[in-house]
């Protein structure tokens, strides 16, 4: 599962995904807001890709003509409003537990520098939680909310799954922003990447 499967499966599941849309230029993009757009490749590598995050409705626009001409062939541009990263992290979701991995502000912080409040392991059957790092970083409402969207994912994918694989799930609390990069409204779970990890022996 590339980045452009993952667009489309995180809604598919029916788990909170960021409210992408494709991009063809014709969008009017409103100004009040900042904007991220990203491009996702239907084959080959999908790593690195350009993105413009957190951008003036105008730069948007620009980025997206300009990703256009040159993936246009081999994959599409999406869009959605910038949000303000909270709390971010991984939601691994294997056949007899759950992992969850978890930093302050953008994943950013988890993936490239390393860092990490808490690392949660959940045991499926015995609900038994083990705890690595900050026990009260991540709320019971919030570690529960997680739970669920990892039952509907593994509901989802139980064939592959039982396969001795597990699905990833990139996720945030994180608040949407107005013009000036300031945060508006409640804080809410937003996902927006997913993709497969297998653990056979080679």
């Amino acid at each position: 599962m590339n980045k452009l499967q993952g667009f489309y499966e995180l809604k598919r599941i029916g788990i909170p995904a960021a409210p992408w849309n494709v991009f063809t230029g014709e969008e009017l993009l409103d100004p009040s807001l900042l904007w991220t757009i990203r491009v996702a490749t239907k084959y080959g590598n999908d790593i690195n890709l350009p993105r413009a995050i957190g951008v003036t409705a105008e730069e948007a626009k620009k980025k997206g003509q300009e990703f256009l001409e040159h993936f246009k062939k081999n994959g599409i541009v999406i869009y959605y409003p910038y949000f303000i990263a909270l709390k971010s992290g991984i939601l691994e979701t294997r056949e007899n537990m759950t992992i969850i991995e978890s930093v302050k502000d953008d994943l950013w912080n988890l993936t490239t520098k390393g860092y990490r409040e808490v690392t949660v392991i959940i045991d499926k059957r015995t609900k038994e939680k083990l705890y690595n790092g900050s026990k009260y970083f991540l709320n019971k409402k919030e570690i529960n909310q997680l739970l669920l969207c990892s039952s509907r994912i593994r509901v989802k994918y139980k064939d592959y799954i039982f396969d001795k694989s597990s699905i990833i799930a990139e996720w945030s609390y994180a608040c949407s922003t107005d013009i000036e990069d300031k945060p508006i409204g409640e804080k809410y779970l937003v996902f927006y990447e997913c993709r497969e990890i297998s653990h056979k022996y080679k």
